[in-house]
């Protein structure tokens, strides 16, 4: 994985050979993108072009606090709106629990502040397409060049210009791994475990407890967690479909136990309904016995009266 620390046995550097004899225990690890060794993510989001979204901002900082790690969120493209609209960001993302970092690929000391919050370690960069996020990285590694890509002016968002993940040495420390852009990243939670990924819940739930320990902060009976915060829509939104991704995953659970795998020619497997049982099982010979039986006993003793009878009907 990019950013394994590993042990290469005679390594010869200038012909780029050398045989790994060792990979080191991971303090953490990331399956999108696919990571080792990650301290903290850096959110990259554009003030304007493209417009920001508190649907899709909250998205992706949903699926950063499911990792765990540090957030560091900035608001590039500073140059492109007004004072009062960056103040109004700051003081709305404050009341999110977040302390946002604006910056500006045109002013160069914009960058200190988020210059030091990457030294040590490795911070991961991420955010939509079009943000800017290979401008900055342009701007901290002069000498990597990385493709940009303007924004599209019929879909309002960026296109995609880094195609894989790469570990880039910062000049003060540290490593920033550059990953493919995506536009809305995949939300797999428990709907129960959904309120822990928003600050704002998880300050409330610090001093004050629910009534129920399943509740899920929509107008629950002893519900702590009231709808007087910026961000409760989106919560429903999230949840919502939470919910429907655990419907689906039970329903899918419910269809494979109805399945059974059947071994064909060649070894290909093939799933069949599994039938229920009794109509596959064969009566026993015994049963069909026993019911002749019963069959025989239910006849008259005697059977001279029939000659006297002119239809057999009347049986």
């Amino acid at each position: 994985m990019v950013g394994d620390l590993v042990r290469v046995e005679e390594p010869d550097w200038e012909g780029g050979r050398g045989a790994i004899t060792a990979v080191d225990l991971r303090t953490t690890q990331l399956d999108r993108p696919q990571i080792a060794n990650v301290n903290q993510i850096l959110l990259v989001f554009a003030l304007a072009e493209p417009d920001l979204d508190p649907q899709q901002l909250s998205r992706f900082l949903v699926k950063a606090e499911s990792t765990g790690l540090g957030i560091v969120l900035c608001l590039n493209k500073q140059d492109l709106v007004s004072p009062a609209t960056c103040q109004y960001w700051q003081a709305r993302l404050q009341q999110w629990g977040y302390r946002p970092i604006i910056t500006s690929i045109q002013a160069a000391h914009s960058l200190d502040a988020l210059s030091q919050c990457l030294k040590g370690g490795i911070t991961v960069i991420s955010g939509p397409s079009g943000v800017g996020k290979s401008s900055l990285i342009n701007k901290w590694v002069p000498q990597v060049t990385l493709r940009t890509s303007a924004v599209s002016g019929k879909l309002s968002r960026g296109r995609h210009t880094t195609r894989h993940v790469e570990l880039f040495e910062l000049p003060e420390g540290g490593f920033l791994a550059d990953t493919p852009g995506f536009n809305q990243p995949d939300l797999d939670c428990p709907p129960e475990v959904l309120g822990q990924y928003f600050p704002e819940i998880r300050q409330r739930l610090a001093t004050h407890r629910c009534q129920f320990n399943d509740c899920l902060h929509r107008d629950e009976p002893g519900c702590v967690v009231n709808s007087d915060w910026d961000r409760y829509g989106i919560y429903l939104t999230m949840l919502s479909e939470a919910l429907i991704r655990q419907n689906h995953k039970a329903q899918g659970r419910e269809k494979a136990a109805a399945l059974k795998v059947k071994i064909g020619h060649q070894g290909r497997t093939q799933e069949e309904p599994l039938l229920p049982a009794k109509t596959y099982r064969r009566p026993s010979r015994r049963y069909q016995k026993q019911t002749l039986d019963n069959l025989r006993y239910d006849l008259p003793e005697s059977v001279d009266h029939l000659d006297d009878l002119d239809d057999l009907s009347e049986l």
